[in-house]
């Protein structure tokens, strides 16, 4: 069903997914026990409504056919898949043991390249907080 629509509007629908997902999960704080697949599909809807232009450019009648729908489902799953399976990479890991030297907060757990964009986004905030200042420049990839 999907295959069927235009490269630009796959990208566009793979995009909005990605972005949903790691919206969602950062306003739970990445906590996997809060985490519920409903909310984030609204939270998703909500996204394309608002932000996606892809939207619009999809006839219809074709929003309305399940056969889309299920589609959706399966690429909800596989790309919310590929975000957790995408492992951090060796300079986020640097970037975040430097980050948590320096601010005295628990140490944090992420499992994936996303999760670590969140843990250094908040670790960056407490030593913004704390009005500390990075010892070392950390580059980001």
């Amino acid at each position: 069903m999907l295959k069927n629509l235009s490269p630009g509007v796959k990208i566009s629908i793979s995009r909005s997914i990605s972005t949903a997902f790691e919206q969602y999960m950062n306003s739970i704080d990445w906590n996997e026990e809060v985490a519920d697949m409903k909310m984030f599909v609204l939270k998703w809807q909500e996204y394309i409504n608002q932000n996606a232009s892809w939207y619009d450019k999809v006839d219809e009648s074709l929003k309305n056919d399940p056969a889309f729908h299920a589609a959706l489902a399966e690429k909800i799953n596989q790309t919310i898949d590929k975000i957790l399976s995408e492992r951090p990479t060796d300079a986020q890991m640097a970037e975040i043991e430097e980050l948590q030297k320096q601010v005295s907060v628990k140490e944090y757990a992420y499992s994936c390249r996303a999760e670590a964009r969140y843990v250094i986004e908040r670790l960056q905030n407490e030593l913004k907080k704390n009005n500390i200042k990075l010892k070392k420049p950390v580059q980001k990839k």
